[in-house]
């Protein structure tokens, strides 16, 4: 009786010390990336738990209502402009850049964008930072012309000139790769690409260079962002084996921004 209870003080002592981070990621390339270092930061006294979604409205929600740790889907324009338009008062915050994700257009129906016909159809998201990165890359693709005052939140009436004119119609980001096969154009994510088997540097008729500034980043609250355990699961993002990971796995459709 003796042994068993000095055995179960040890190891409930090790449970207390074993930290608990629950972290919502959207599946690809975020979540797979966390379940690559899951055993590193068990091996630290991390339990980190992996909850996965498919939109980009919850994972923040929930991290601000403390029922999830930190989020992993999103760049620093996209967490602005939440931060903005919700008013929260918790304030998110990005604890570290981990890789960009070029965005990608993408067509079933022609081969270049030389080839897009007069009106043809044209999807892209409908939240404010990711629609307009998809219209600023059209843009330098010179498919259409903002105006010149029109930043990284433009929409569809921020277009000067569209020589084809394009319909551009905004949609939920996740459900553009499912619209594909019905649309002249759809410019999509690249999360949700590879989710749909897409590979951006072979499929894509115009993807975004290496210098993007949409650097997707780890994002907590700003009571737990320096907490140890958050800045163990930060360096563990930031190691060689995680960049390799990226750099072999994605092979240029995910790129280290570390």
């Amino acid at each position: 009786m003796k042994k068993l209870l000095v055995a179960f003080a040890a190891f409930s002592a090790l449970t207390a010390q074993a930290g608990t981070l629950k972290v919502a990621a959207t599946p690809v390339p975020h979540a797979e990336i966390l379940e690559f270092i899951k055993p590193q930061l068990a091996k630290e006294g991390v339990d980190l738990q992996v909850k996965v979604f498919t939109d980009y409205v919850q994972p923040n929600v929930q991290v601000a209502e403390k029922r999830l740790d930190a989020n992993f889907f999103q760049h620093q324009p996209y967490l602005d402009e939440f931060n903005k338009a919700r008013q929260t008062q918790v304030k998110l915050v990005s604890v570290t850049g981990v890789h960009v994700e070029p965005f990608g257009a993408y067509s079933s129906k022609v081969k270049s964008l030389a080839e897009l016909p007069e009106g043809a159809q044209v999807v892209i998201p409908n939240d404010a930072t990711n629609g307009g990165r998809a219209l600023l890359l059209l843009d330098k693709a010179g498919v259409i012309k903002l105006k010149a005052d029109a930043g990284i939140t433009a929409t569809p009436k921020d277009i000067a000139e569209n020589a084809k004119g394009l319909k551009i119609r905004e949609l939920e980001a996740a459900t553009l790769p499912r619209v594909l096969n019905q649309v002249d154009l759809a410019l999509i994510n690249t999360n949700y690409a590879l989710e749909a088997k897409l590979n951006p540097t072979q499929d894509a008729l115009v993807i975004e260079g290496s210098d993007s500034p949409y650097v997707n980043i780890l994002v907590s609250r700003e009571d737990n962002k320096a907490s140890e355990d958050m800045q163990k699961l930060a360096k563990a993002l930031h190691s060689p084996e995680v960049k390799k990971f990226i750099e072999e796995k994605y092979k240029g459709a995910v790129v280290p921004a570390f």
